[in-house]
């Protein structure tokens, strides 16, 4: 949650540029986010500079569900090694991944709140649909009075793709990655090194795994729906990426890469080595 804080304003400006152009043909759009650093200089001139972190209290929600869940399955980690203590990849894969997928249903209506709240900006630089709500609280009395509990959990099975591959792709590559540190003797006994190299490795990791999935998630978050909580832009998951395919092209899968690694890298180093020097403390607490 602390490392939440810290790049929960590169989250919105991913959610920006992964709404910008939706279902337009390359050149077919305006161009309000150029870059990532263009774009957190137009969010402020335009919204504020407090506007880069919007979407911050359901934010804060969404980690605390799906980190505790995904780092919590982690302390079984035991399991996923063999006689001699070394991971077995499929393994290792099923319990990153299952804590992922169970953290990121149960936190789908605080991530929903937050693509809509990020989202929301100036009539001059707005992309993707408005969905025009007042706060966090305000946007779940909204979405519950129209669509019931339903509507919370609208486009949640599009999260589970993305949180099992995020998951995996970030805690298999940590602990491998630690794994292969230690065998020599300069890492074996630098743990906070190991850690942070590691985790290094796991912010690359899923970056590169886990934006299409995203991209899908956050379009399907925010498009608008009719009376009966149905999306009026995509049918369901494999129509989306049929139609982002075809209108944008494969490259739009990727957009937001910029700031999804900039926000996953030092998210993702923050919080995996605060995780493993507060896991070491409370084993030697035990002690």
């Amino acid at each position: 949650m602390a490392a939440c804080c810290f790049t929960n304003p590169l989250e919105v400006l991913k959610t920006r540029l992964q709404l910008q152009g939706e279902l337009r043909a390359k050149n077919q759009h305006t161009i309000h986010y150029k870059n990532v650093v263009h774009a957190a200089y137009v969010v402020a001139k335009n919204d504020g500079p407090l506007a880069l972190q919007k979407g911050l209290v359901p934010a804060l929600w969404v980690q605390l569900i799906m980190n505790g869940m995904r780092l919590g399955t982690n302390l079984i980690r035991q399991n996923s090694q063999n006689n001699e203590g070394n991971l077995v990849f499929y393994k290792s894969v099923i319990v990153g991944g299952t804590g992922g997928v169970v953290g990121q249903y149960f936190a789908s209506p605080f991530f929903l709140v937050k693509t809509h709240l990020q989202s929301q900006a100036a009539k001059a630089i707005a992309v993707g649909h408005q969905h025009e709500h007042e706060g966090t609280w305000s946007a779940f009395k909204k979405i519950y009075h129209t669509s019931g509990i339903k509507g919370l959990f609208r486009g949640a099975g599009a999260s589970i793709p993305r949180a099992f591959v995020g998951s995996t792709s970030q805690l298999t590559s940590f602990k491998y990655s630690k794994e292969f540190l230690n065998q020599y003797d300069y890492f074996s006994d630098k743990p906070l090194l190991t850690s942070f190299c590691g985790s290094m490795v796991g912010g690359v990791a899923i970056s590169v795994m886990m934006t299409p999935f995203d991209l899908i998630m956050t379009r399907l978050y925010n498009q608008p729906v009719d009376p009966q909580g149905k999306g009026l832009l995509y049918a369901n998951y494999f129509d989306c990426v049929i139609k982002i395919f075809k209108t944008e092209g494969v490259s739009a899968f990727y957009k937001g890469v910029g700031p999804m690694y900039l926000r996953l890298g030092p998210h993702t180093v923050l919080c995996l080595v605060f995780w493993d020097e507060l896991k070491r403390l409370y084993d030697k607490f035990l002690q």
